[in-house]
């Protein structure tokens, strides 16, 4: 429990406890008004941030286990959450915020450094998070906590197309090949990053029917794979973009493949584009990206915690959504 004299008493908070699915519809709520206001001290006056499909909070709760975290004012009603993630020894924070009336008395780095105690104590190699690169009160207050910005991870969109190789995906596998299929991925992810692990995310994307995993093979050996979400991210919007989560390839030359079938993915699961967030360092597949018609679409600023930094992969390219 917070347990801090210094703050005061209208303000403190009690927690963290673990996020319930009951706790979904306060929590989206919260989640609409603090970003927004967040948005409106940017200058943003216009931008109402809606409530997110309850589908992607049932996803990003289930995937944060008791990483879902969440505290309650003196009313019992919730006031901060933070969700911290974990894949292997990559741990990330996000979203996570705390109530305007609550803010301004500590509670920020209270919930933030409860995070980061959890991702250290799961033997968390990776720390970070990502914030938008034009919010200074943002990466002022992280840095105040250890917090260093890294890189940019730029969001790229590609057009839906059909392509006449059908894409090979996890769900038209039997049960038993499917296993195959999630262990092959595993072991692709940490002779990429070793320690890394996203054998979760796939399953649970299966579980809660949120999307499929691109497998891409040459003869029988697995080359790349990619985990994407079709459900609409936004709470009563229709299918837009086919988000892709996670990305491994052994080499980049096959990336360019997998983007076709990628765009055929999406054609097939009645979406518009494929949605991709390729972080900085990959310079020459930005380029390959923008030859093939990709556009730009946003920008998010990676910072992570001093001395739980990123380390590039083996070989290859590996991409981790930091944002559910």
């Amino acid at each position: 429990m917070v347990a801090r004299a210094d703050i005061p008493s209208a303000l403190r908070l009690e927690g963290p406890f673990t996020i319930g699915r009951g706790d979904i519809g306060p929590l989206n709520v919260l989640f609409s008004e603090t970003f927004t206001e967040r948005y409106r001290r940017d200058g943003l006056v216009g931008v109402r941030v809606p409530p997110l499909n309850p589908a992607i909070w049932h996803y990003a709760v289930a995937d944060a286990g008791e990483g879902a975290m969440m505290w309650r004012d003196a009313r019992g009603v919730i006031a901060a959450f933070n969700i911290a993630h974990r894949s292997g020894v990559e741990g990330w924070m996000g979203p996570l915020a705390v109530r305007d009336d609550c803010q301004g008395a500590g509670q920020g780095k209270i919930i933030v450094n409860a995070g980061i105690d959890l991702l250290k104590r799961s033997g968390c190699s990776v720390i970070g998070l990502e914030t938008m690169p034009r919010t200074m009160d943002n990466i002022g207050f992280y840095s105040g906590l250890g917090f260093v910005p890294a890189r940019l991870t730029v969001t790229l969109t590609v057009d839906a197309v059909t392509s006449p190789r059908a894409p090979r995906l996890l769900s038209s596998l039997r049960s038993t090949s499917r296993d195959d299929a999630i262990r092959e991925c595993a072991a692709l992810v940490h002779e990429t990053l070793p320690g890394f692990d996203y054998t979760r995310e796939i399953e649970l994307t299966q579980e809660l029917s949120l999307g499929d995993t691109l497998l891409l093979y040459e003869n029988d050996r697995l080359t790349g794979f990619a985990l994407c979400h079709s459900v609409p991210l936004v709470e009563g919007r229709t299918r837009e973009e086919l988000r892709v989560l996670k990305t491994v390839v052994r080499d980049e030359s096959s990336f360019e493949l997998l983007l076709v079938q990628l765009a055929d993915l999406a054609r097939r699961s009645a979406t518009a584009r494929v949605a991709i967030r390729l972080q900085g360092d990959y310079s020459s597949l930005h380029a390959r990206l923008l030859s093939l018609g990709a556009r730009v679409r946003w920008t998010d600023l990676r910072m992570v915690l001093g001395g739980y930094e990123e380390r590039p992969p083996k070989f290859g390219i590996a991409l981790s959504n930091w944002e559910i």
